[in-house]
């Protein structure tokens, strides 16, 4: 059993250590986090429950990995120029696209539609009896698109689309529900630790499935299959490493009775956009949560973006071979899990906050030497080593931050809105992206306008107060 908030010694928001001042304020909060579960007598936080919750991000970090980091942008991208007209344009929907862009337009679509679902879709699992089920609707909704790509061939850029659009939809939705069990699961001191661990769980997970495609990428003539054929075997396998891992979360998370009710004779999805409005308007009550979601918006939406268009960058801008990517990717991943469990010591030195601000800077640097300095694959080894030491670290931490701003009962609905820009989530760098590459048809110039959106995330989130955060929305403070 994790120890007593009111007994621990912690580094506090700001980096001080010390006896907690605050531990009469926690003792009192603690018990009112405690859920209503199947068993009477079981414990508030159990290690059993913790590590089932790890495997959701071991089930679902295959499909960031190995379709959204990896295999697709460029999949598609290849696709979409094999029907590419005489203009070299595609026209979906009857509207000219660049080849190279159509892939940063599907992200930004995607997650376009996540945000106007996600919220309503975390405002009824807030108030639904089955958010173990809507957990396992969301996750099997997105891991089927995603074993369907295995029929993505020729020019079927447009199913791919299709496909793609509906599992990252269905991933974001199903990420709402599993971060929002995280107050649920461990202690406030526990949080970084927990949100930590299962980032860093994440990383293996898809690190080893991506292991397993790369030997079957590189050994690909020894099965007698071609680049393509080995390409969509490993984005297919993706969607049944979600669904089968998906199982180990499903049998461990224990059911908990909602917070809130329905007015009687009122339907669950008019519940859901009603609670939407509410929450909507109800956030001005909690400025410093709103001004913490704004700079998570702001710099996680360039992370992602720096991921997600990483392969496009490597594989078509310095020609590096697939197949070396994937090593990339792969060390990236193994990389990333030390990574993630280093920040969390981090974060107990100097503070979450300030451990998350470091890690900022670091990634304006990266983006700099992506300008200016990368040009060989020797070079693009060194940056993506440096992305993987900072890259989890700086979101897990955003995550458990995130989880002392949240109002009770509410949980749901607030990492609906967090999850507007979590993993794989990102819609606004994508577009800049694909804009700029569109018209000045340098991937150069398209890294370099990111940079704006991670300073601009420094600089709101330097203006957050932790602890004023959590005594705004009544939620335990530390």
């Amino acid at each position: 059993m994790p120890q007593s908030p009111g007994t621990r010694k912690r580094a506090g928001p700001d980096g001080g250590a010390g006896p907690d001042p605050w531990h009469d304020v926690k003792r009192n909060t603690v018990s009112e986090e405690t859920d209503i579960s199947e068993t009477a007598h079981a414990p508030a936080y159990s290690r059993r429950e913790q590590r089932g919750w790890y495997f959701y991000d071991w089930a679902n970090s295959a499909f960031s990995t190995t379709v959204v980091t990896l295999f697709l942008g460029p999949y598609l991208t290849a696709l979409a120029k094999a029907g590419a007209r005489a203009d070299g344009y595609i026209y979906p929907l009857g509207v000219p696209v660049e080849p190279r862009s159509y892939w940063g337009y599907l992200v930004s679509l995607s997650v376009i539609l996540q945000v106007i679902l996600l919220p309503v879709f975390g405002a009824l699992a807030d108030y639904s009896r089955r958010k173990k089920l809507l957990l396992a609707l969301s996750a099997y909704c997105g891991a089927l698109p995603t074993v369907a790509m295995f029929f993505l061939r020729g020019q079927a850029y447009l199913l791919g689309g299709l496909l793609f659009v509906v599992a990252n939809v269905s991933f974001g939705a199903s990420c709402v529900i599993y971060n929002s069990y995280l107050p649920e699961i461990a202690s406030v001191d526990d949080r970084d630790s927990v949100s930590s661990k299962g980032w860093g769980v994440g990383y293996l997970g898809g690190g080893l499935l991506l292991a397993l495609n790369l030997l079957l990428f590189l050994k690909a003539p020894s099965f007698g299959l071609s680049e393509g054929q080995a390409v969509r075997i490993s984005l297919s396998s993706a969607g049944v490493w979600w669904a089968v891992f998906t199982l180990i979360p499903l049998a461990a998370l224990r059911r908990r009775e909602p917070a809130h009710s329905p007015p009687p004779g009122e339907r669950f999805l008019a519940t859901g956009f009603r609670q939407l409005f509410r929450t909507l308007g109800d956030l001005r009550h909690y400025p410093q949560s709103v001004t913490f979601l704004a700079a998570y918006l702001l710099y996680n939406d360039a992370i992602q973006a720096v991921i997600t268009m990483a392969s496009q960058f490597g594989n078509d801008e310095l020609r590096i071979p697939m197949s070396t990517m994937t090593l990339v990717i792969l060390m990236v991943q193994f990389v990333g899990f030390f990574g993630a469990i280093a920040f969390d010591y981090v974060a107990r030195a100097i503070g979450a906050k300030r451990a998350v601000m470091a890690a900022l800077v670091l990634w304006i640097a990266v983006l700099v030497a992506m300008y200016g300095a990368v040009r060989t694959t020797a070079q693009f080894f060194v940056a993506a080593a440096v992305v993987a030491v900072i890259m989890g670290g700086s979101q897990a931490l955003s995550r458990s931050l995130y989880s002392l701003m949240i109002p009770k009962g509410k949980e749901a609905e607030y990492y609906s809105l967090y999850e507007i820009s979590d993993k794989g989530t990102s819609w606004m760098c994508p577009l800049l992206f694909g804009l700029a590459l569109q018209f000045t048809r340098s991937y150069r110039l398209a890294i370099l306008s990111l940079l704006v959106f991670f300073v601009a995330g420094f600089c709101v989130l330097a203006r957050v107060d932790v602890r004023r955060a959590a005594e705004q929305a009544g939620a335990p403070v530390r």
